[in-house]
């Protein structure tokens, strides 16, 4: 019950399987303690009868007592043991796995999140794991422990009269196989019900995220219509799957309960034909009473159990996946980044064909090309943010796939087009690039990325909250704070994707002056659209179709006749002359 497969359907992990055991064995026991308690009233019964058809004297009344105390204090240290064990546990383990997931997120390849959209994955952190919190907490334990005790209370019950107990517990199978049978209606349904939700939360955060255009566009009612239409329709799938599994719970619940009608209906033939007196069939009747108390709930909780397969398996899905993984020292020659017939596909689709070049420290290596020619892919696996699918990508002669991505971004400073901030204040961001910097290094950082002028026009300066991923800033600002934090690591290999692309002509020059002064001597690689914010280059890799086309310094890539550089660089200097 406990093996690689229940831990699986469950997305349980080690300590989670431990917890569900002894959830399990301590509902065993509450169940068997109740169960205890029949047993005193059954006993009570019998002597009140036997003093009123034979005229024996009733034990006393301290007797009962002490089984009556007994049995309170046997039911209170069980019940607190059973909540101790599953409940109490269950948070912890809830924590840890949300813990576990964020950590798992930190070291997949950014490959995953291509493919998976914010909503889908804050749908299965928040809603996935709630779900499966209720299932560990309410309903392992309690159905897994009602199946054992239940089956202990049966054997006893078939040794004591197989008939009753066979007319008694008939239903049980019965209503627990028809559950079973609509296993894979009821998990279809839980498979569309969250489709549904999915599409109504990506619906809602679209809105909210391209509000700006919307009403810049006066398309307001056309976007809540669409929204009204996906709620319904999620409240429609709702209610339908709501309705077939309470459909199948509530026949189950009659099947099981007619067990009541056919032990009256064969006690009192056996009592009729001499075979059994009454005592024994009110016995039978007690405890069926509470035989079935376990599986009122069970029923429910079955479905729910087949409902949150499909959570367990999403959930299951992000642990498969494989983290990058490496040694955790890193001692290369220098800091050379040396591409070696490098291939790389993403989605099926080839992106790199064998690219070769190296970027030499103490330089500034530019990659540029047509759009989709594979730059910034190109940044990406320098970085080992996504792994190559063959050739050789060294860093000082060290083979980064033999590194672990934490111990070799150690050694990076990223600063990509897509800038991301915290909601937080402007020095903490530029903190982040290093948390022991000390204000006067961060201040430093941010005069060199030339954000001095637009923090001194803030309300609290370098102490002003930015708001969520920087919206109170402009998109040069925030680009800017971005440069800070990647000057502020001071690492000796610098990645610049597009950093450049949100300035304008006079700060974009004072971010390069700054750039080519703080960052001498290090391993510089530089993406760019714009020819004249690398002409200062030593070095251009120019890429094209996911091949290197041309490489060289700029004076002689631009006496190229007909070559890419030369043309891309004609074509921006044309552009430049443009006016309205």
């Amino acid at each position: 019950m406990f093996g690689e497969r229940f831990r699986r359907r469950f997305a349980l992990g080690d300590s989670g399987v431990k917890n569900v055991k002894k959830g399990t064995f301590w509902t065993v026991i509450v169940n068997l303690v109740v169960m205890g308690g029949i047993g005193i009233l059954y006993y009570l019964m019998l002597q009140f009868i036997g003093t009123l058809t034979q005229g024996k004297a009733l034990l006393g009344a301290a007797v009962f007592a002490v089984a009556v105390v007994v049995f309170l204090l046997l039911s209170f240290i069980t019940h607190l043991q059973q909540y101790a064990n599953t409940y109490s546990v269950v948070y912890t383990e809830v924590a840890n796995m949300r813990i576990g997931l964020a950590e798992k997120l930190r070291k997949l390849p950014l490959a995953f999140f291509g493919k998976r959209d914010l909503a889908d994955l804050t749908e299965t952190i928040m809603g996935d794991v709630n779900r499966m919190e209720h299932v560990w907490s309410h309903v392992i334990g309690y159905l897994y422990g009602s199946y054992i005790s239940t089956a202990i209370i049966a054997v006893w019950l078939f040794i004591t009269d197989w008939r009753l107990a066979l007319a008694c517990l008939w239903g049980v199978p019965v209503a627990f196989g028809l559950l079973y049978g609509s296993r894979s209606i009821n998990k279809r349904n839980s498979e569309t019900t969250r489709k549904a939700a999915l599409i109504v939360s990506d619906g809602i955060q679209e809105t909210l995220e391209n509000m700006r255009e919307i009403r810049a566009t006066n398309q307001e009612q056309q976007y809540l219509d669409e929204l009204y239409a996906k709620i319904d329709a999620h409240e429609r799938i709702t209610r339908h799957g709501e309705l077939v599994t309470g459909l199948f719970v509530n026949a189950a619940g009659v099947i099981m309960r007619l067990g009541v009608a056919t032990t009256i209906l064969v006690g009192a033939n056996l009592i009729l034909s001499g075979k059994i007196d009454f005592m024994l069939l009110f016995m039978f009747l007690l405890v069926i009473a509470r035989v079935y108390a376990p599986f009122d709930q069970a029923l429910a909780l079955i479905a729910e159990v087949f409902f949150s397969e499909v959570s367990a398996g999403r959930l299951q899905e992000i642990y498969d996946i494989p983290v990058a993984t490496g040694d955790d020292e890193f001692h290369p020659q220098g800091h050379d980044i040396e591409f070696k017939d490098v291939v790389f596909s993403y989605g099926g689709e080839s992106v790199l064909k064998g690219v070769s070049f190296i970027a030499k420290e103490g330089q500034v290596t530019a990659l540029v090309g047509p759009s989709g020619s594979g730059k910034s892919t190109c940044a990406r696996l320098a970085a080992r943010l996504w792994d190559h699918d063959s050739g050789s990508i060294t860093v000082g002669g060290v083979d980064i796939s033999t590194v672990d991505p934490e111990v070799l971004h150690a050694e990076y400073s990223m600063v990509f087009q897509d800038v991301t901030l915290f909601d937080d204040t402007v020095m903490t961001n530029i903190r982040l690039g290093r948390r022991n910097a000390t204000d006067d290094e961060v201040f430093a950082a941010a005069k060199a990325a030339g954000c001095d002028e637009f923090v001194g026009k803030l309300p609290q300066g370098y102490d002003t909250p930015i708001g969520e991923n920087g919206a109170k800033l402009s998109g040069g600002e925030r680009q800017r704070i971005s440069i800070a934090r990647a000057l502020l690591k001071d690492a000796p290999i610098v990645l610049l994707d597009e950093a450049t692309a949100s300035l304008d002509v006079e700060n974009e020059t004072k971010v390069q002056t700054a750039l080519s002064r703080l960052l001498a001597g290090r391993t510089v690689m530089v993406i760019a659209h714009r020819m004249r914010t690398i002409e200062a280059a030593d070095k251009i890799v120019v890429l094209a179709e996911g091949k290197v086309a041309e490489q060289g310094t700029p004076d002689e890539l631009m006496q190229k006749e007909n070559g890419i550089f030369a043309r891309m660089h004609a074509l921006q200097s044309v552009s430049a002359d443009w006016s309205l």
